[in-house]
């Protein structure tokens, strides 16, 4: 019996808004092995791109709709990251 192995590969479109931005590409594709949760991804930002760390905090949209996180991530979800915003 031959065994195939198959790694599978989970693709998400990135956005970055405001100062994230400028941290990260505008747009972006991002590639994982597997689902990951927004609590990983923000991990996996923070990682990858230590300016990050400048933000005091960002949120998580998924599909356009405002994902907490536990929330999973599946493969060609559009994921926007949006920093904090202040204005008068």
């Amino acid at each position: 019996m031959k065994l195939i192995y198959q790694l599978v590969i989970m693709k998400i479109q990135l956005l970055a808004f405001g100062a994230a931005s400028e941290i990260l590409s505008p747009s972006s594709e991002l590639l994982f092995d597997n689902t990951i949760s927004v609590t990983e991804l923000k991990q996996h930002l923070i990682s990858e791109f230590p300016n990050m760390d400048r933000l005091s905090s960002f949120a998580v949209a998924v599909n356009e709709e405002y994902a907490n996180d536990n929330q999973e991530i599946q493969n060609n979800d559009v994921v926007a990251i949006i920093p904090p915003v202040s204005g008068g």
